[in-house]
């Protein structure tokens, strides 16, 4: 008697990696040259910071720049040469990473919040004319995911009230204003090349600066003060301190550099992905918030969303830990600084900023990244449009 054939299992599907919302791309060429300054044995500032700052300065227009190990620094390094300082104060926006705001009170000075436009989620330039006193000394806007503020109305109240402009571009490098690069043109100008930035370092930064009289001043204060002459001749003359960026993390950036046009036109490309499939769904339908759609300015460094309040029965956590499930990962970019213990303790109050207050519930970064591909995008989509249908309020 034969014996009857066992049944046969269903094959196994193949189970998707996890999408993080960020990842950087780096070559094999770059590897390489990060193991060659290894072994060269100048590991610490030399040729390659000098020659990342060089590429820098070029795409720049040539104007200096100066490389630190933090796009936070530079920030701080700007408002000190600009001399601002105690009895000071400083606009910004509350919807931003705190360094932001936490540098202007490293050096004393105030930080005066101004609210979000709720349409582009950066400051909003018609408050900012409206926050200036005579203690007012400078400006720091935040080109938030990449999108720029307005630099031509940004100046134009800068030069009516005679202010500085520290512009936080930690996420607009390879954007664009009217044609032109934002590093190109305008005031002090602060790139970061964090982990998760359109070009990385790993850590590091950039400073945009004016004249070499400006860069002699950031050198200065990118290392303890210290000017050194001839052989063994060194002075301090200010207060500086260790932000100095190493030629390992600059070989990195050398190494990226050149793919920055690449990578914009892919993370453009995605995005486009992403309208097109949110709109295919019904995003709109749904109450979800989507960002400006500016594809000729814009770097797309994040695509980021608004969950809609009112209509979801879920808390953005929950959301988030939902699309964690499905194997997709989220970011929040960023709660409103002014209701951190740190700032209520200073005076603010929740209400002060309604815009910034509702979007820092509610943003929410989805992943972009040049590894992607529209199958990824379609699967983040599909995930996050079926559990706001699943779980909207009756």
């Amino acid at each position: 008697m034969t014996a009857a054939p066992s049944p046969t299992a269903a094959p196994a599907q193949p189970v998707a990696p996890f999408l993080p919302f960020t990842r950087p791309t780096i070559d094999d060429e770059t590897i390489a040259g990060v193991a060659e300054v290894l072994r060269s044995g100048w590991i610490t500032s030399g040729p390659q910071v000098k020659a990342f700052e060089a590429k820098l300065s070029a795409y720049c227009g040539g104007r200096p720049v100066r490389v630190f190990n933090s796009g936070t620094c530079t920030m701080e390094i700007a408002l000190r040469i600009a001399g601002i300082g105690p009895g000071h104060e400083v606009i910004t926006t509350p919807l931003t990473w705190v360094a932001t705001s936490n540098i202007v009170l490293d050096v004393g000075a105030k930080p005066v919040f101004a609210d979000i436009d709720p349409v582009t989620r950066n400051i909003d330039l018609n408050r900012v004319e409206a926050a200036i006193t005579p203690a007012t000394r400078a400006i720091i806007p935040v080109d938030l995911s990449g999108q720029p503020v307005d630099r031509d109305r940004l100046y134009a109240i800068a030069k009516k009230h005679h202010l500085r402009v520290i512009e936080d571009a930690a996420q607009s490098f390879g954007s664009t204003w009217q044609g032109r690069r934002i590093g190109a043109f305008g005031d002090f100008v602060s790139f970061s090349f964090h982990a998760n930035k359109n070009i990385t370092t790993v850590e590091g930064g950039a400073l945009v600066l004016n004249d070499e009289r400006e860069a002699k001043l950031a050198e200065q204060y990118r290392l303890q003060g210290v000017v050194r002459t001839g052989y063994d001749g060194m002075e301090v003359e200010l207060i500086g301190g260790k932000y100095n960026l190493t030629d390992v993390a600059a070989r990195v950036g050398l190494g990226q550099l050149p793919h920055l046009e690449t990578f914009t036109t892919k993370r453009r490309e995605l995005a486009r992905v992403y309208f097109d499939r949110l709109a295919q769904l019904g995003a709109a339908d749904l109450g979800l918030g989507l960002p400006v759609a500016d594809f000729a300015h814009t770097n797309w460094h994040m695509f980021q969303v608004m969950l809609p309040e009112q209509r979801l029965a879920l808390k953005r956590a929950e959301v988030m830990a939902q699309l964690h499930a499905a194997g997709i990962g989220t970011g929040v970019h960023y709660p409103a600084i002014h209701l951190f213990a740190l700032y209520q303790r200073l005076g603010w109050k929740a209400g002060d900023y309604p815009h910034a207050e509702y979007a820092g519930r509610n943003i929410l970064t989805l992943p972009l990244f040049p590894g992607m591909t529209p199958a990824d995008v379609d699967r983040v989509v599909t995930a996050l449009i079926g559990i706001l249908k699943a779980n909207r309020k009756s």
